[in-house]
């Protein structure tokens, strides 16, 4: 992965939006991301124009100031040079006509999902300036109360382009991530998921794992519940820091594992080999074994935040 060196946020901010007045940005769901994106991008004076699926989002998001525009009608993204699809993988791989048929047909179109590969394979054939990129922020909240000023700033956001990508397309996506306060970063679509396989969607999995275990092995043998009761009461932050991602989004979940299959039973590969490891220490009483094993872990993990 090269990561692409830019000034501070705080030195971009003033002369980006100028990239944008002139024509608006339009953003394709306003959940977390897109709702974030929103926010973030009208306190730079930015217009936006965003699509929803339903009129009720549509009603939430005008209340919340989520963009400039909310409709449910595609024409809404009729004068946008940049459209943003925060849409789910399902929706993203199989884009409805009515959307294909609305965007502009010399706009710039960028995604925000998690699995980039069958993304880019999709819309490069679709669009003829597709920019395939994941933002890599979040919350543990969805839908349209999700949105929240700042969730970009200091995180990554990386772009996958290949051989056919246009190269000012890839600017000016550039230029969106750093008016929004986000790291840039370039890779290849396969490396990027293999990544996000093991960072970002091997503990979801993880973390579920965990929290099936807390609950059927916190079941008192004896019947009277005291433990599962227990359990219970005892989980504190540190309980709350493993399991976060388990406890999220379902469908997300599904959908990350069903459009990243290989790369995530890869990762579990190696997940299940580093717990049989461990375990082997724990049942051989091989303690100083395990304490080495910890005292490595302890100084990888500032590698990786």
């Amino acid at each position: 992965m090269t990561s692409v060196s830019l000034p501070h946020p705080a030195a971009t901010t003033t002369a980006a939006p100028a990239l944008w007045r002139q024509r608006p940005v339009g953003v394709v769901g306003l959940g977390l991301i897109g709702g974030s994106l929103g926010l973030d991008l009208q306190q730079l004076g930015v217009d936006v124009r965003a699509l929803v699926h339903r009129e009720a989002t549509a009603d939430r998001a005008r209340q919340r100031g989520l963009a400039t525009q909310v409709s449910t009608d595609p024409a809404v993204l009729a004068d946008c040079g940049l459209v943003v699809l925060a849409l789910p993988l399902d929706r993203l791989l199989e884009p409805p006509a009515e959307l294909l048929a609305a965007l502009p047909a010399q706009a710039v179109i960028t995604d925000v999902g998690s699995v980039k590969a069958p993304v880019l394979a999709c819309w490069s054939r679709l669009v003829p300036r597709f920019v395939a990129s994941h933002p890599m922020a979040g919350t543990a909240q969805a839908g349209v109360e999700a949105g929240q000023l700042g969730l970009f700033r200091d995180r990554p956001w990386v772009a996958t382009p290949d051989a056919a990508t246009d190269p000012e397309a890839l600017q000016l996506v550039q230029g969106l991530a750093r008016a929004v306060g986000a790291q840039w970063l370039s890779c290849a679509a396969v490396e990027h998921d293999r990544a996000v396989a093991l960072i970002s969607h091997l503990p979801v999995l993880v973390s579920a794992a965990l929290l099936q275990t807390a609950d059927r092995s916190g079941a008192d043998p004896s019947g009277d519940g005291e433990l599962a009761g227990l359990v219970r009461q005892l989980a504190s932050s540190g309980f709350a820091d493993t399991t976060r991602v388990g406890g999220g989004n379902p469908e997300l979940g599904t959908l990350i594992a069903c459009c990243n299959q290989v790369a995530l039973l890869a990762a579990l590969g190696h997940y299940r080999s580093a717990l049989d490891q461990l375990e082997a220490c724990v049942r051989e009483s091989d303690w100083q074994g395990l304490q080495q094993t910890l005292q490595r872990c302890q100084s990888l993990r500032p590698e990786f935040l």
